[in-house]
Parts: C-alpha cells; structure tokens; sequence
C-alpha cells in the first residue's frame, strides 16, 4: 500500500476566527492512519479573510481523503474544506 499526500484547504467561520486556535483544532482531528505534514500555512483570500493550507499524508486505500474530510468538517470554526492538490508519494 503506497501513500498519497494530500493540499487541503480549510475556510474558516469568519474573520473573527481565532486561526492558531483553529490550527490547533485541525491538527488534533487528524484521524488515525494519516499524519499531517509540515506546518498548517495561512493563505490570504480577501477583506482580511484568511484560509488555512494543511498537508497530510494518507494511505492510498479506497476513501483515501474522506476521513480527513470529515474530521476537519467537525471540527468548530472550519466552514468548508477543499481539497487542492493530491499526488502519490
């Protein structure tokens, strides 16, 4: 079984949104069998709005991303999450 590395991007609630807090948030929901990679980037949108970029590597079994989708979706203070980039390592 390989591993695939996987670019997400997390939008949070609002400006106000503490985002240490949330980076936090992210890397504690990080669901078993996958690890995040590197450190979470801040990535400027518009009006002071900011999104978070976490890599994290995956197995490449079916679902591959999904669990990690659907940790960060629980997790409070991220709005939406999209996957940018994914690639096989």
């Amino acid at each position: 079984m390989g591993e695939v590395a996987a670019k997400i991007k997390v939008m949070p609630a609002d400006v106000e949104t503490d985002l240490e807090a949330l980076k936090k948030k992210l890397a504690a929901a990080v669901p078993e069998g996958s690890e995040l990679y590197g450190e979470i980037q801040e990535e400027p949108i518009a009006f002071g709005l900011k999104a978070l970029i976490v890599t994290v590597i995956v197995g490449d079994q079916e679902g591959g991303t999904e669990a990690v989708e659907e940790a960060f979706a629980k997790v409070e203070g991220a709005e939406s999450i999209q996957i940018l980039e994914l690639g096989r390592l």
